[in-house]
């Protein structure tokens, strides 16, 4: 398996493994899945400045995919990113996110990203929708849990909670070298 960038030709094959996430789970708290285009756009517009990767097989296959996006719109915030992951169904418990987000997180580091967040969804109850597993997956990857936003999603007309967990991946400093967007490559 390899770790590769993602770039728009790979655009069918990515919204296909993102699609049952949207149809079928509370896991995207999307409704519709996006049109070829809107998902393209998306692509590379987050490409332009972060880093936007695929897994691979030996056949070229993509088994799945992470990125990280804008945390918050305002410079203050240039150095957190929000993250995510997805792993085609039939393919997950086979250490692919972990490799994703273990290159994710090299890539994001080398750019002068400091602080790693991703938005959960956050069963109340585990359900046929959503289960824990996003949440242990994050702890298994060195993420904490800093705060719950309750009754935010609503989607099989039922409520679901987010979690924000974040993770540590710099130092800290005064004054703090600038983000390097765009620069980011797989290490």
């Amino acid at each position: 398996m390899n770790i590769v960038k993602v770039t728009t030709k790979d655009t069918s094959e990515i919204l296909a493994i993102y699609a049952p996430y949207v149809e079928n789970t509370a896991i995207s708290f999307e409704y519709e899945i996006p049109s070829l285009e809107e998902f393209a756009s998306r692509i590379e517009n987050i490409s332009v400045k972060y880093p936007y990767i695929k897994a691979v097989d030996e056949n070229g296959k993509i088994l799945g995919y992470a990125y990280a996006g804008t945390f918050k719109g305002r410079s203050a915030y240039d150095w957190s990113v929000e993250t995510t992951v997805y792993v085609k169904e039939d393919c997950k418990r086979m250490g692919i996110g972990k490799l994703l987000y273990d290159a994710l997180e090299k890539s994001l580091k080398t750019i002068g990203i400091l602080n790693m967040n991703a938005c959960i969804a956050y069963p109340e109850t585990e359900d046929e929708y959503l289960t824990m597993d996003s949440i242990y997956f994050h702890e298994k990857m060195g993420f904490q849990p800093v705060g719950i936003f309750h009754n935010s999603g609503y989607k099989y007309d039922r409520w679901y909670h987010m979690i924000w967990m974040e993770k540590m991946i710099g130092e800290h400093q005064s004054p703090q070298e600038a983000v390097r967007f765009g620069e980011w490559d797989i290490f």
